[in-house]
């Protein structure tokens, strides 16, 4: 197959209609917006101290401002007094590019940016997985050292696990960008909440003040995060002079959720993104599963049984169900045991990205806040969707643990201090898997914690039981903060 390139002129279009700041020295507000995300404030940071040398891969879901970041970047890079002509935007799946040889494209930029070792170009990569061979591009531009610092996004994320584990290894570093903590939507409506942060985050937790009631007032804005999503288009419109916070604006702040996330990060994920990268033929069994697993959410799955359901042999579903974990709708847990073959063999526990997509798979409006049961699933998979982010920026595994009836929902394996943690709808809800688990692995005395939306504040060290107990609200934004101060560690981005 004879290889197309794009000609000069075309070429130069799409690079003036790709970089807009190239006329004006600024990146239109539409595409950069003021408010930021914390990776956004650290991502360029990052690009400049470039120390260890890296690429940067900004991987998440979609609608979760992969794009913006980069934007938002730019801005930054410019008004740090990097000049336009080294920094440029090349969006991989633009019909004139798709096509075109990533090499050729990068030598072009580096030869209108007279760019050397000392001049980097800056060059931002947007939906790099529509490259072909990006990867073994990637490769070639850091082994041969070509002046070029890389930032990259895909939302076709399927596809980036299949191909870079051989290429990427020191030349690369993955960034997660999930949707919003609870602690960034409350700092991006004015409301930010501080919170003394350890080391850790069990250091964290025992540094709450022991009895500090729950936070009553944030339980409105918690419900509606829950049914809205995380997403920042769907959050951005929110500002602290104006009360969109009141029972009038759910419906049409939710009704539009539910619209953008089934159009964008469902039927696109699913009808285009998966079959693209995988090749499936047929993806509406893709979305028959994706609805079953909606309905199972934060249980432990049956293989089996939804395979026979579904009419699917059970390798088709592991593989689908696969995809769609790599496409960051779903993630699964596997069952805590101490033992790493005994983990492999465990049933898996499932939970959607965030609580939101589920809800608009289903389309179930707002009726999970009259349903007692269904809000408890709601609450399981925010406390759980929080505390992967965290897990995702310092690299802890996170499993759940269930002997027989008794079970604990999360297990936080962090190697200086592990933790447990069972969330209920109540304070009259069970500890029983707490201390089976206590019994059973004695290190997690003293670490493990009962979490609702009525409890207060009781550091589990200071129990018999070695149990403690915290407020719902409370515990979500120690989380979030130290989700914080771990990706800033991450990118070895201080004092920002």
């Amino acid at each position: 197959m004879v290889r197309w390139t794009p000609g000069p002129r075309a070429l130069s279009q799409v690079l003036q209609e790709q970089n807009p700041w190239y006329a004006h020295a600024s990146v239109p507000i539409s595409l950069a917006p003021k408010t930021q995300r914390p990776f956004a404030q650290l991502l360029w940071r990052r690009l400049l101290q470039n120390h260890p040398r890296r690429f940067q891969l900004v991987l998440g879901p979609r609608r979760v401002g992969n794009t913006t970041v980069l934007y938002q970047t730019v801005r930054a890079l410019l008004e740090q007094g990097i000049p336009v002509e080294r920094i440029w935007w090349l969006r991989m799946d633009h019909p004139l590019l798709i096509q075109a040889d990533l090499g050729d494209l990068v030598r072009a930029v580096l030869s209108s940016s007279d760019a050397t070792s000392d001049r980097p170009v800056f060059l931002m990569l947007d939906e790099l997985v529509y490259a072909k061979s990006w990867d073994l591009w990637l490769k070639t531009f850091y082994d041969e050292q070509w002046p070029v610092r890389i930032a990259a996004t895909s939302s076709a994320t399927a596809a980036l696990r299949e191909r870079r584990h051989e290429s990427g290894v020191g030349r690369w570093e993955d960034q997660y960008l999930m949707p919003f903590t609870f602690g960034e939507l409350l700092d991006l409506i004015g409301e930010p909440q501080p919170v003394d942060l350890g080391a850790t985050l069990a250091e964290t937790l025992q540094r709450l003040p022991m009895g500090q009631p729950p936070r009553v007032e944030l339980q409105k804005k918690r419900q509606m995060f829950m049914l809205v999503g995380g997403f920042p288009e769907l959050l951005t419109p929110l500002s602290p002079d104006q009360e969109t916070w009141q029972e009038t604006d759910t419906w049409e702040l939710m009704l539009r959720s539910q619209q953008v996330l089934r159009r964008d990060a469902i039927e696109r994920t699913v009808y285009k993104d998966i079959p693209q990268s995988f090749g499936v033929n047929d993806p509406m069994d893709l979305e028959r599963l994706l609805y079953v697993l909606a309905g199972q959410m934060t249980g432990v799955l049956s293989p089996s049984s939804i395979s026979s359901n579904l009419g699917i042999a059970q390798p088709t579903f592991d593989r689908y169900l696969s995809y769609l974990d790599r496409a960051f709708l779903v993630f699964t847990l596997t069952n805590y045991a101490g033992s790493e073959a005994k983990i492999q063999r465990r049933g898996r526990k499932l939970y959607f990205v965030d609580s939101a997509v589920r809800n608009a798979a289903l389309q179930r409006g707002i009726a999970p806040l009259s349903d007692p049961a269904e809000l408890g699933l709601l609450l399981e998979n925010l406390v759980a969707t929080s505390i992967r982010t965290l897990a995702a920026q310092t690299m802890v595994r996170l499993h759940y643990w269930r002997s027989g009836s008794l079970e604990v929902d999360l297990i936080y394996e962090d190697p200086r201090q592990p933790l447990a943690f069972e969330i209920g709808s109540s304070a009259r809800h069970s500890q029983k898997g707490l201390r089976a688990l206590i019994r059973r692995f004695p290190r997690f005395r003293g670490n493990s914690y009962l979490i609702t939306p009525q409890a207060a504040v009781i550091h589990a060290e200071e129990t018999e039981s070695g149990v403690g107990t915290l407020p719902l609200d409370t515990f979500l934004l120690a989380i979030s903060a130290q989700a914080k101060q771990a990706l800033a560690a991450r990118l070895g981005v201080f004092n920002v």
